[in-house]
């Protein structure tokens, strides 16, 4: 655990001795990618760059529940027209069905959500539709 500052003593030169000492004990030299350039020397400067980093390495969304709930819906349409059986289809969309239903009850933080049930027999129809083309 670290020290607190003592009273009277300038916050910057307790810092500096800090960082000095935990340098000096080799703390630093344990860290992973210690001694490594970083990945994107190239990108234009981004304050928060190791927070986006890490968020995609962690698989996080920084996006308000009201937009991942409309990506999710578009990406559930999309998986329904391409599922492998028409049960399996009308299951994806039962169930973002379900979660877009539960949000219009109780709307999510963020922008306004603009989105309705998807019709389960429309996007059946899309799937007979693709299925159809793809045999041929």
């Amino acid at each position: 655990m670290t020290e607190r500052k003592p009273p009277g003593v300038d916050f910057e030169s307790f810092v500096d001795k800090q960082i000095r000492e935990a340098a000096e004990r080799g703390e630093f030299e344990r860290l992973p990618g210690f001694g490594k350039p970083l990945d994107r020397p190239d990108a234009p400067y981004d304050e928060s760059w190791w927070i986006k980093e890490k968020m995609a390495r962690e698989q996080l969304s920084f996006l308000p529940p009201s937009l991942a709930l409309r990506k999710e819906a578009e990406d559930a349409r999309e998986a329904a027209t391409r599922a492998p059986s028409e049960r399996m289809a009308r299951r994806i969309v039962e169930e973002i069905n379900e979660k877009i239903r539960a949000a219009l009850a109780r709307p999510p933080e963020g922008p306004p959500l603009n989105l309705a049930p998807y019709d389960v027999e429309d996007v059946v129809a899309s799937w007979r539709a693709g299925r159809e083309r793809r045999t041929s």
